[in-house]
């Protein structure tokens, strides 16, 4: 088995994660436990479950902790399309942190799909 720190996918979630830790930090003082911890934790979460899922002993079990990686995910989609609306994120700011979101995503669900396939066993 791969190490996770190997997959191309935990490398670009984990440099995502830094970035929504950089921009974050420019948000506004009193969002500091709100919309920012929150959108830090999905953020976070997604290259968590990367590494946690891939020291599951089967398949199956990895694939859900993918899965639950691609629901982190989608909530991270909302929260920075949430903070864009309401004006603690410029567009500029946000289009390439959710187009690379959506590369993410793609990566995501092939691996989670290689992982589920019979012959990966």
């Amino acid at each position: 088995m791969q190490r996770f720190t190997e997959l191309k996918v935990w490398q670009r979630s984990h440099r995502f994660v830094l970035e929504i830790y950089g921009l974050t930090a420019k948000f506004l003082k009193e969002e500091r436990y709100g919309l920012v911890t929150q959108l830090r934790r999905a953020a976070a979460s997604v290259p968590t479950n990367i590494a946690e899922g891939s020291k599951r002993q089967g398949s199956q079990d990895y694939a859900r902790f993918l899965n639950i990686a691609e629901g982190s995910l989608a909530e991270t989609e909302y929260l920075l399309m949430l903070g864009r609306d309401l004006g603690y994120l410029r567009r500029e700011l946000s289009e390439p942190l959710l187009s690379e979101l959506t590369e993410i995503a793609r990566m995501l669900n092939r691996l989670r799909e290689k992982v589920q396939s019979p012959t990966a066993a």
